[in-house]
């Protein structure tokens, strides 16, 4: 059985622990409420931005804009979204898998897959497992749109010169504080996520646009992109911050029933202790009383 001392030191160094990780859960709960805040704000304006704009480029010919051009996938890039720092739980494990799932199944297919990392843990993971095209580090402390509009200028020239012919994005998909999951979206070339997807072309309502549609997407189209990033970073944000603060909590429970079960071993050995010496002292008493 440990020692008193060594119990005592044991107990001392979990209730450090514990305030180390109840402090850490109560910044990622301040954290999240602003993340959480900016997400549910930009949401809307980003799947209407996406209804829009997909229900013009159903309308229009996929060779009005290089965005939407449709060629045979030989060549595949993927932007993988993780956090800068860990103890979140399994928050960067599961986006990681699910990149490494995607990038199986599309090697499989005899693709050329590359990726771009967006968080350090992603970059970590990746840079000795597949060619890194671009990485981006230390971003999800602070940023704005500018970020999003820098990883566009970085990824929209390079597919209009056919350097790649497809584009996705792994990202968390922020449920709630507890559920977070792992999210597959095609950015390039648009998808066909409108409505009117499913009707006939002669079904559809066809609309004169002014400016003309080549001007109008020229336009719209880096700005959907520009979207359709932010809000990735925006929901990865806030599902690093909401899975650490339930990994900070799962850790502070931890430590306080370690405490408890040390504090346990502690009377014991000390009421083993205080036993041993009254044992001590009683058989010292009766060796008197015989002599």
């Amino acid at each position: 059985m440990a020692s008193l001392k060594d119990i005592r030191r044991k107990i001392i160094g979990v209730s450090k622990t514990k305030q180390i990780t109840r402090a850490m859960n109560m910044v990622a709960a301040s954290k999240l409420k602003a993340a959480q805040l900016r997400m549910e704000n930009f949401r809307p304006y980003a799947l209407r931005f996406m209804d829009v704009l997909t229900s013009l480029a159903l309308r229009v010919d996929p060779e009005t804009h290089p965005l939407l051009a449709v060629r045979d996938p030989k060549r595949i890039r993927v932007i993988v979204m993780t956090s800068d720092r860990g103890l979140c739980g399994g928050f960067n494990t599961n986006l990681i898998k699910a990149a490494e799932r995607f990038v199986r199944e599309k090697t499989g297919e005899g693709k050329e897959v590359q990726l771009i990392a967006v968080g350090k843990k992603g970059r970590d993971y990746f840079r000795k497992k597949v060619k890194l095209t671009k990485e981006w580090s230390d971003v999800f402390g602070k940023f704005d749109i500018t970020l999003a509009v820098k990883i566009s200028d970085e990824i929209i020239p390079s597919f209009m010169r056919e350097e790649y012919d497809e584009l996705y994005v792994v990202y968390n998909e922020f449920r709630n504080i507890a559920v977070q999951r792992p999210a597959v979206v095609r950015l390039f070339p648009l998808p066909p996520i409108g409505k009117d997807e499913d009707l006939e072309p002669t079904a559809r309502i066809d609309y004169i646009y002014e400016p003309s549609d080549e001007i109008l997407l020229g336009k719209l189209l880096p700005m959907y992109v520009h979207v359709l990033i932010f809000r990735a970073l925006l929901e990865t944000s806030a599902g690093e911050n909401g899975a650490r603060m339930v990994a900070m909590d799962n850790a502070t429970r931890n430590c306080e029933e370690m405490v408890q079960n040390l504090t346990l071993r502690m009377n014991k050995a000390r009421q083993a202790a205080i036993t041993a010496e009254l044992m001590d002292i009683v058989g010292g008493t009766e060796a008197l009383t015989k002599s």
